[in-house]
């Protein structure tokens, strides 16, 4: 609850700002000269990149909730078996322990949007935020029927080693 009560205070506070630099373009463009209109332009295309950006990313969380909310009702959800360091975070090597398994069942049921909801959730836990992203998209493009665009497959790829 927390993590959406977070997302849309920041979300408010980007349609603001995306509201107030375009009043901001509007107001050079409609000076007239070429150089308020050129900075004018150039202003419009932050926020609306801004609200695409903003978009694209509130979908993503949408979908992925949807297919937690479908899981949680089959009771298929993962359990959270991981240790914790005294301070309350995710130990490491437990973290790459779940991983190989996820990675396995993946592999061994590729087509499963399943599969790849918990590989992104083990991703996740072993803070590859990129790969779980990817490895979300994908479950979300399965769950869809529809092909995933993404790059590579992910499900090969090990967690980033510890530097």
């Amino acid at each position: 609850m927390r993590a959406k009560i977070t997302y849309f205070i920041t979300a408010a506070v980007l349609v603001v700002f995306f509201v107030l630099v375009g009043g901001r373009a509007v107001a050079m463009i409609k000076l007239g000269t070429p150089l308020g209109i050129g900075f004018g332009i150039a202003a419009l295309i932050i926020p609306l990149i801004g609200v695409w950006f903003l978009w694209k990313n509130t979908e993503f969380v949408r979908r992925a909730n949807k297919l937690a909310a479908q899981l949680e009702a089959e009771g298929a959800l993962p359990v959270d078996e991981l240790r914790r360091t005294p301070a309350g975070r995710i130990d490491r090597d437990s973290a790459d322990e779940v991983f190989a398994r996820r990675r396995e069942e993946t592999e061994d049921a590729p087509d499963d949007w399943r599969s790849w909801f918990r590989l992104a959730i083990a991703y996740q836990d072993a803070r590859d935020t990129p790969r779980a992203r990817k490895a979300m998209q994908h479950a979300i493009a399965l769950h869809d029927g529809k092909p995933f665009r993404g790059a590579g497959n992910c499900a090969t790829s090990p967690p980033p080693t510890r530097t």
